[in-house]
Formats: structure tokens, C-alpha cells, sequence
């Protein structure tokens, strides 16, 4: 059984020289940052129009094989993508339990019901194994409509998330998706960088929503993205998130409800500077996770979880998993680390241990609360590997 001691050892030990506190994961401008910053303030560009914002699309959408769309920020992203999935209020999405907040609150704001997912352990995120068995209990396709037998509502999409940049099985939820007639969209809010079978996450569904906030591998400050491999969907996107107004010198003309989600020129500045730093901050990343996974290779009780056989991450945060015996360490874990100025913190609370979402529908999550007693995120900033 591991002991908090252990932990702060380790620590110390492989984050030696780092200045104490050291963050759970901070931004690094090493690039062209200030220089692209300042050419906005200098030009009078700052706002939701300028040629970083299309020069930041054109450059994601490269990255990622396909096209992006930048929003202000990971939340409007996978909202954006709902809508276009077809979501509708009282519709049913299929999330998954272990997340952050934002993918159970895209769904609430198309008035839907996020119905949770249990997780695996080996990629940490949705199990499309026990999502199969569960759905052939309690839906049925009618036509090309899933429905929940037990509530009668149309189940209409299911959105994975990569855990901690950790992609899922894609093509397993995929096939699951296509069973059962389901929009697979992913949130890939956690996971730049991180590929699939040698694909990058993000535009592998229909749509996938990317998020560029101050905590992630790269950042615009605030912001996000929708990317996906389909032009008309991405035109649509970008139609939808820039209020639905029709192209015109003055007049404004807008033909649906749309959003005023457009990332602002002086966000896109920085993220162009950003993901040209990418692969040096991807590099770094992977070596710090490397010498985790070498400091703790001999503990008893716990592990650093590593990337599936079937993916490159990205490690966007760094995670100790305790085994089952090891678990009631946990908090004693986080409040020595804590003190001894590494900070550290727990997985997300279950999304339907929540008050706003403990009516909703659920699978049994006895792998969600397992996990959630049992994590512990380390420190992951790509200085720290410096």
C-alpha cells in the first residue's frame, strides 16, 4: 500500500529544481507570442474579426486533417456541435459520468437530458463494450431513431471524452454509435495532440469540440474549436457560431438563431503562436510522463496510468491511480502533496453525484466511483520536464 510520504518523495524527486508551488499545469510563451499579440494592438484588430482568426483555422485545421472553426471557448464548442448534430430539447445524449462539467452542461443547453456512461479502466473514459450490452437492454431502433424504452425519449447522440488527453476506443463507440443510430461527437477538449491509430482526436465522429483554456497543452487564453472532416459542416459551423448572419457590406441579415461565439483576433494571435511551439510542448510532455512512469514503476498500491496500446497521448495531466486497497490514501495524498507545495487534485465529481443531474438516467457506474476515489492528478506543466 502506497503512503502519502511516498508520494511527496517521489515528487521531489522527479520535479527536482522545480520552484515550489509548482502549478498542476501553467502555459509556456516561448514563441512568437508577444510579437503576434502586440501586431493586434498595433493594428486595431482585437475583436472577433482579423487574419489571425482565419490563419489560426486554416493552421488547426491542418494539424488536425480537417477543418476547424475557432469559438470562445471549449463550452460553446460542444454546445455548437449538438445543435448541429440534430440535438432537440428532450432529446437524450449519452456523456460520459467521469468528466468535466462542460460536456453535461452543452447538453442541458439544448434543453436535452444527459443520460451517463460508465467508464474502463483502460482508457479511463467511455466503455463501449458495457455501453453495448446496456443499450441492447433498453433501447431500440426504430427506423433510424434510437429510443429509450424506459423514457420514451429519442436518444440521439453519444459524446466520448478523452480523459486526460487519453483518446477512448473510437472504433468500438463508433460501431456502437452506428448500431444504435447515434451522432458520435467527441470531446476533445483535453486531447491536442493526442492521435488514434494514428489519427488525431477530434475530427474522427461527426463533429468534435477542442478547448484552448489556460490549462491546456496550448492556449488562446480563453477559446475553443469545432473540427471535423466535413466542409459543409464546418461552413455551417461557422455560420452558426457568427450569429447566422448572411454575408453582406452593412447590412445585417441573420436567417436562424445563431450564437456569438467567434473567437476574438487577439485569442487566435496567441494560438497561432501556440501551435507553432506544438510538437517541442508535445516532446515535453511525454518525457515528463516517461520519467513518472520510471519513478513509480517499483510502488506498491498505485500506478501512473499510460497511454492504450491503440494511441499516442498527448499526457495532458499526469494521473496516479491507486489500487482498490490503496484508495483510502487518497485525500491523506492530496493534502501532503498539497503542502509540500506540489499541487495535486482529484478527478471531477461524478456527474451524477451532482445536484443538478442526479435525476438524470444511468447505466450502473460502479467503475466511475471506483475511479473517482482512487485518482490523483500530478503536476504536468511542460516546464517541468525541462
Amino acid at each position: 500500500m502506497i503512503d502519502a510520504a511516498a508520494v511527496v518523495r517521489t515528487l521531489e524527486d522527479v520535479l527536482r529544481g522545480a520552484a515550489r508551488p509548482v502549478a498542476l499545469h501553467e502555459p509556456v510563451f516561448d514563441g512568437s507570442e508577444w510579437r503576434n499579440v502586440k501586431d493586434c494592438l498595433d493594428t486595431g484588430w482585437v475583436s472577433s474579426a482579423g487574419s489571425y482568426v482565419d490563419r489560426f483555422e486554416r493552421d488547426l485545421g491542418e494539424h488536425v486533417d480537417g477543418y476547424a472553426v475557432a469559438v470562445s471557448n471549449g463550452t460553446s464548442a460542444l454546445h455548437a456541435c449538438l445543435v448541429l448534430a440534430g440535438v432537440e430539447a428532450n432529446d437524450e445524449v449519452l456523456v460520459p459520468a467521469l468528466t468535466f462539467i462542460a460536456t453535461a452542461n452543452a447538453v442541458s443547453y439544448c434543453a436535452a437530458v444527459p443520460h451517463f456512461v460508465d467508464s474502463t479502466e483502460a482508457t479511463l473514459g467511455m466503455d463501449p463494450g458495457r455501453l453495448s450490452d446496456y443499450l441492447s437492454d433498453i433501447a431500440e431502433v426504430r427506423g433510424t431513431q434510437c429510443r429509450n424504452r424506459k423514457t420514451g425519449r429519442r436518444i440521439k447522440a453519444v459524446i466520448p471524452m478523452h480523459t486526460f488527453g487519453h483518446p477512448v476506443d473510437l472504433d468500438a463507440l463508433g460501431e456502437v454509435a452506428a448500431r444504435f443510430a447515434l451522432v458520435l461527437i467527441e470531446d476533445a477538449a483535453e486531447s491536442l495532440g493526442s492521435r488514434y491509430k494514428g489519427r488525431h482526436t477530434g475530427p474522427l465522429g461527426q463533429v468534435g469540440a477542442l478547448s484552448f483554456n489556460g490549462n491546456k497543452i496550448i492556449t488562446t487564453g480563453g477559446g475553443g474549436a469545432l473540427v471535423t472532416r466535413d466542409a459543409g459542416l464546418a461552413a455551417r459551423a461557422k455560420h452558426l457560431t457568427t450569429t447566422a448572419r448572411i454575408a453582406h457590406r452593412w447590412s445585417f441579415i441573420h436567417d436562424q438563431v445563431g450564437y456569438n461565439y467567434r473567437m476574438p483576433n487577439i485569442n487566435a494571435a496567441l494560438g497561432c503562436a501556440q501551435l507553432e511551439s506544438l510538437p517541442g510542448l508535445l516532446r515535453r510532455k511525454r518525457a515528463l510522463a516517461a520519467r513518472y512512469a520510471a519513478a513509480f514503476a517499483g510502488a506498491k498500491g498505485a500506478r501512473i496510468f499510460a497511454e492504450p496500446a491503440f494511441a499516442s497521448s498527448n499526457y495532458w495531466l499526469n494521473v496516479l491511480v491507486l489500487d482498490e486497497q490503496s484508495a483510502d490514501q487518497r485525500d491523506e495524498i492530496l493534502e501532503a502533496t498539497n503542502a509540500g507545495g506540489f499541487h495535486t487534485r482529484p478527478v471531477w465529481t461524478p456527474m451524477h453525484k451532482l445536484p443538478m443531474y442526479a435525476g438524470c438516467p444511468r447505466m450502473e457506474l460502479g467503475t466511475v466511483e471506483s475511479l473517482e476515489r482512487r485518482i490523483v492528478c500530478l503536476p504536468s506543466g511542460p516546464r517541468l520536464a525541462s
